[in-house]
């Protein structure tokens, strides 16, 4: 009986990694505008409550790509993460901060602080966890105005600074270790 729980409770640490680790991609995959990052964190037949987008979540996938083109700057954080599991499904709700800076309808950039809550239904499909239900919960949202000055002025010479896939170094990192 020992060793079966002790499998049983091993078998529950790789499940909530595995979806820790989706969260993650899901994460870098919007900052970084990586339609492969994002695709593979959600099953083909998924669905995405999604502020203004309510969907089958490839196409907020498409949704997302073509408003981020615009978005300078993007960067989410994922915290607080509680994981209920049920066999092969998995409740999970993860708090969110995110700071985004895109252009207004007049093209002046714009900055905004959000944060909330992914609301979740995960599946277990094979030996993979993904997302197959998202709503996203919108609790803070605060507009940060126009930033001051240039890039160069505000960051000071800290380089490099975060680009948007292919051109992000993490992805030369992935790439050199065989990912």
């Amino acid at each position: 009986m020992g060793t079966e729980k002790s499998a049983d409770n091993l078998q529950q640490l790789l499940d909530r990694e595995a979806i820790r680790e989706c969260m993650f991609r899901y994460c870098r995959g919007i900052d970084r505008q990586d339609e492969q990052a994002l695709h593979s964190a959600y099953w083909p037949d998924a669905t995405d409550r999604h502020g203004p987008f309510d969907g089958k979540a490839s196409d907020f996938i498409d949704y997302a790509m073509k408003r981020l083109k615009s978005s300078d700057r993007s960067i989410h954080h994922v915290t607080n993460m509680s994981i209920q599991l049920a066999g092969a499904q998995a409740a999970v709700e993860t708090y969110w901060l995110a700071l985004q800076r895109e252009p207004d309808a007049s093209g002046t950039l714009q900055e905004v602080f959000m944060s909330g809550r992914y609301v979740d239904r995960f599946e277990k499909r094979g030996d993979a966890w993904r997302i197959a239900a998202r709503t996203v919960m919108y609790d803070w949202l605060r507009p940060l105005g126009s930033p001051e000055g240039t890039e160069r002025e505000r960051m000071g010479p800290r380089l490099p600074n975060g680009a948007n896939h292919p051109q992000d170094p993490v992805y030369a990192l992935f790439a050199s270790i065989g990912r």
